[in-house]
């Protein structure tokens, strides 16, 4: 009975005496490393260091740590081994600077707008009327070609030449009857075409166009013989009889007839 108590009084002793907490380990001061002469940022493996403390310390992965020093997953590293952290300028070093940058003059840059642009017309002979122009079809002479700008400052006329067939593979505009307008400002320009006499148009005959700086515009205008100038081209006019002619014609027939017979009845008597 004795023993029990003792017992007890001595567990309650041990309760009761303060339990103190075990010290927490300190790791190694990590000195900063600096840049050598050459730039590189080495490090020194003191005791108790390792690959996960020195990457956790410095900030740089293990796997960069890995690579920088060619270390496999499985290598160790040792107290006094040389780690490489990165790279850097050498202390107090100032940075070198390049040659100073050559002065270029500067494109010209294009003024919108500007410039001029050419306005080709051609008035050709609509042989067959299908208003629109065959290679066989020439340019047609004698019309009149008129150019005018919407603010007025520009007024242009010109006779529609002859031609206009050419066997190049590749005609300038002049070469297949085109009469050509260059050095025209921007704007707006009104075309008109005149047909000559004894011609009647098979397309419209004026035209609005908007004329940009560098552009050239072909216009092409169609026109077609009347049944007159058919006529006249196809040696018709002077072989053909009118009625009048016709009925003089035979009032004399009948008179020379008549003329005849009386001469003759005049004679047996």
């Amino acid at each position: 009975m004795i023993t029990a108590v003792v017992v007890f009084y001595l567990a309650m002793l041990v309760m009761d005496v303060p339990v103190f907490a075990a010290p927490q380990a300190q790791l190694t001061p990590f000195p900063t490393p600096t840049p050598g002469a050459d730039g590189r940022i080495m490090y020194i493996v003191k005791t108790g260091d390792s690959l996960w403390r020195i990457s956790a310390v410095s900030g740089i992965p293990m796997d960069e740590l890995r690579a920088l020093n060619n270390l496999g997953t499985n290598d160790v590293i040792a107290p006094g081994q040389e780690l490489l952290l990165g790279l850097g300028g050498p202390v107090g070093s100032a940075p070198t600077l390049g040659p100073p940058p050559t002065a270029t003059s500067a494109l010209p840059i294009p003024t919108p707008g500007t410039g001029t642009g050419t306005l080709c017309v051609l008035l050709f002979e609509d042989i067959n009327g299908d208003s629109i122009r065959q290679e066989t079809e020439p340019s047609l002479p004698d019309g009149a070609i008129s150019i005018n700008n919407r603010s007025g400052n520009v007024s242009l006329t010109a006779d529609t030449p002859s031609g206009g067939i050419s066997e190049n593979l590749f005609p300038e505009p002049e070469e297949l009857g085109f009469i050509c307008f260059d050095t025209l400002d921007k704007g707006e320009y009104n075309v008109t075409v005149a047909s000559p006499e004894g011609y009647n148009a098979t397309t419209p005959l004026n035209y609005a166009v908007n004329l940009n700086p560098g552009e050239e515009v072909l216009l092409d205008f169609g026109a077609q013989a009347n049944s007159e100038i058919l006529a006249r081209n196809t040696g018709l006019i002077g072989t053909q009889q009118t009625p009048v002619l016709g009925l003089i014609g035979s009032v004399l027939v009948l008179f020379g007839t008549g003329l005849g017979i009386y001469l003759w009845i005049f004679k047996r008597k």
